[in-house]
């Protein structure tokens, strides 16, 4: 049956892969603040214009489908243009792979850095997820993702648990779990579980590190963990500096009527 599973999972995964037509960033990146502004062992938070990416952000009620590590040039590998790849991801039809930063240039994207980690725990983060290039992308997650677009009546606290997704096998993995990996990898948290035990002496709070399965692109978000980076602020943001399109004429000229005219035009305010 495992097979059968698997070419259902493939089928969907060529149909949720496609673009949805008609798709407009509101707020899309600017693409040289970006590249400014990222560095290695930070979160680029995507939302995505495919089919899988309107279900992820239904599901999680998020702007973010799509999660991408930076983690700065990876060796001498460039696009076809010569463009270094830059970051690590997981994406449905093609496994993990390495991506240049332009790919996103159009896309609304969110920096999120973690804060605190040290320089010899970022370089372990990013050999961590470069070195699973190659890994496939996990299809059976698309079968989970199936039961979501029915409405089964699952009571909020258990939702978490079910989004448990896909097959465990060491070499597939998605988006998130591939991120969340690689960070569990030198213990650095996300949203870790939180467990009170009480004594006689005290009471004290126990981190547990989540199963990297339980991880949504949404959760580097709201993390206490990590810094959300505005690249246009962090570069140095000037209002007085922006072109308004009703002030764009302002200070033009009065244009002359027409011959025969008794109008006078105005510029429009």
């Amino acid at each position: 049956m495992g097979w059968a599973f698997e070419g259902i999972g493939q089928v969907l995964a060529r149909y949720l892969d496609k673009p949805e037509a008609g798709y407009e960033p509101f707020t899309p990146s600017e693409a040289d603040a970006l590249r400014a502004v990222l560095r290695p062992g930070d979160v680029l938070l995507v939302e995505g214009n495919n089919h899988i990416s309107g279900v992820i952000k239904y599901l999680t009620q998020s702007t973010w489908s799509h999660a991408a590590l930076y983690v700065g040039p990876i060796g001498d590998r460039v696009t076809a243009e010569g463009e270094p790849l830059v970051l690590v991801e997981a994406n449905i039809g093609q496994g993990v792979v390495a991506s240049p930063l332009s790919k996103y240039a159009r896309y609304h994207t969110r920096v999120c850095r973690p804060v605190g980690l040290t320089g010899d725990d970022v370089a372990r983060v990013c050999t961590y997820a470069s070195e699973r290039i190659g890994f496939d992308y996990d299809v059976k997650n698309i079968l989970d993702l199936l039961r979501y677009l029915f409405p089964l009546p699952v009571p909020q606290r258990w939702r978490r648990r079910m989004i448990a997704l896909g097959s465990g096998h060491p070499s597939r993995i998605i988006c998130s779990a591939l991120i969340a990996q690689a960070f569990a990898s030198v213990r650095y948290p996300i949203l870790p579980k939180v467990t009170l035990v009480e004594s006689e002496q005290a009471r004290q709070e126990l981190l547990e590190i989540r199963h990297s399965s339980l991880y949504a692109p949404r959760d580097f978000d709201i993390s206490p963990y990590f810094e959300v980076v505005k690249p246009t602020i962090t570069r140095g943001f000037d209002y007085r500096t922006m072109s308004w399109a009703d002030l764009a004429h302002a200070d033009a000229p009065p244009i002359a009527p027409s011959a025969g005219s008794d109008e006078t035009l105005t510029p429009a305010v």
